[in-house]
């Protein structure tokens, strides 16, 4: 919310956001009417320390909101953990359009339905200046290039690019498909032409692909951008996310792709053999038989080597329990080994997505190092089971790994 007070010229570095009223942006409020500013608390000073801030904008009914940042400058961290402004279509258990932080200031955010919620949480360390940002009305579709995604329920059905194929995508575009199949059923999904503004980390311009309904880093399957189109994609269950975003400059040709539903493969009734960790992998979830297993190590490290489809040492930064297993995330300290392992890049930053089959077997502590060998999904991520070869990983532990990257198995 914003005081009727005098304006002024806002000016960090290159960027000018304009005339805005000074001051005083609060935390958080009701925003009602065809446009409006909000920004964070105190904007343009330092926004204060351990605050949820949240802004519900509502504009007149059969309208969409659109959302334009015209300044934002949050603590950055590759994947926004400590100080970011989530943005969701609607006020309640909406879907989340996209979490922001650092100084990337991402294109037009357009809900689904006339109302928007905005949520900025930051954490007692590093601050920036915040955000500013503007919201307005309009007609659903009037966008035009502007305005895409949606839910897509049929069991075939395509999704592109706007402007595909006339003409590259535009700048300053975000989209959502939200596909959903039936209970027991999947979602294949297979991109036909792909090229996405290329950039090492994907920064930019890229496609984000979760599994679920919405934007969850811990269900992140991929982030893909480049002219190489990602390999085939079968969801866990029976929803899946695709979100694209391009920002304000270079921009490319575009993608097209196809989805279509199949029935989930039923498991297997017996229990495939564990004796080594290649075997195991064909047990991809938590049974009574395999987590009753004595969790011990199998065979030495370079055994293990020789036999893993990959190998990395990282810390754990994030642990999510999900029925019998844990969903971890590695920030990784080195690859010695890649396979057909996913690993996601932003800035130098590099992290992989690893399922624990056995919830206490091996025990994975957030904020420890490890050393990690093991088999993957066919989604790229990393399966580890008991016999797993799983260990603390210490500098000292260097000079081996190293020893055995330049060993021929």
């Amino acid at each position: 919310m914003v005081d009727q007070l005098e304006t002024h010229e806002v000016q960090f570095g290159s960027h000018n956001v304009g005339r805005v009223r000074r001051h005083h942006f609060t935390c958080g409020g009701n925003l009602t009417g065809e446009s409006g500013l909000l920004g964070s608390e105190g904007f343009p000073g330092v926004y204060p320390p351990n605050s949820k801030c949240t802004w519900k904008i509502t504009v007149p009914e059969g309208k969409v909101v659109v959302l334009n940042f015209r300044f934002i400058d949050l603590e950055s961290d590759n994947l926004c953990r400590y100080d970011f402004v989530d943005v969701y279509s609607g006020h309640n258990n909406g879907q989340r359009i996209g979490r922001f932080c650092g100084t990337f200031r991402p294109g037009a955010l357009v809900s689904s339905n006339n109302k928007m919620l905005v949520q900025m949480v930051s954490d007692s360390n590093t601050a920036g200046n915040g955000f500013i940002a503007m919201f307005s009305a309009a007609e659903p579709h009037e966008r035009g290039d502007q305005y895409c995604g949606g839910r897509l329920d049929k069991p075939t059905g395509t999704f592109k690019t706007p402007n595909w194929p006339e003409r590259d995508y535009p700048a300053g575009v975000t989209c959502s498909w939200h596909i959903v199949a039936p209970k027991h059923q999947v979602i294949e999904l297979k991109f036909e032409k792909f090229d996405v503004e290329r950039d090492n980390y994907c920064r930019y311009d890229y496609v984000a692909i979760f599994n679920g309904g919405e934007i969850d880093d811990a269900k992140r399957i991929g982030k893909f951008c480049g002219d190489s189109p990602p390999a085939p994609i079968v969801s866990e269950k029976n929803e899946l996310l695709i979100q694209f975003l391009s920002d304000l400059s270079l921009t490319a040709d575009g993608f097209i792709g196809h989805y279509k539903f199949r029935p989930k493969k039923l498991p297997s009734t017996t229990l495939a053999p564990v004796t080594t960790a290649a075997s195991a992998t064909t047990s991809l979830k938590p049974t009574v038989p395999l987590c009753q297993q004595k969790c011990r190590r199998i065979g030495s490290m370079e055994s293990n080597y020789c036999s893993s489809n990959f190998v990395i040492t990282g810390m754990v930064i994030t642990t999510v329990s999900k029925g019998g297993s844990v969903h971890a995330t590695v920030s990784i300290i080195n690859v010695y080994k890649e396979g057909t392992l996913a690993i996601q890049q932003a800035g130098k930053s590099m992290s992989a997505k690893i399922i624990v089959v056995c919830k206490q077997c091996p025990l994975v502590r957030r904020g420890l190092n490890y050393i990690i060998m093991g088999q993957v999904d066919e989604e790229g991520r990393a399966k580890v089971f008991p016999n797993s070869f799983v260990m603390s990983f210490k500098t000292k532990n260097q000079k081996i790994m190293n020893t055995l990257k330049n060993k021929r198995c």
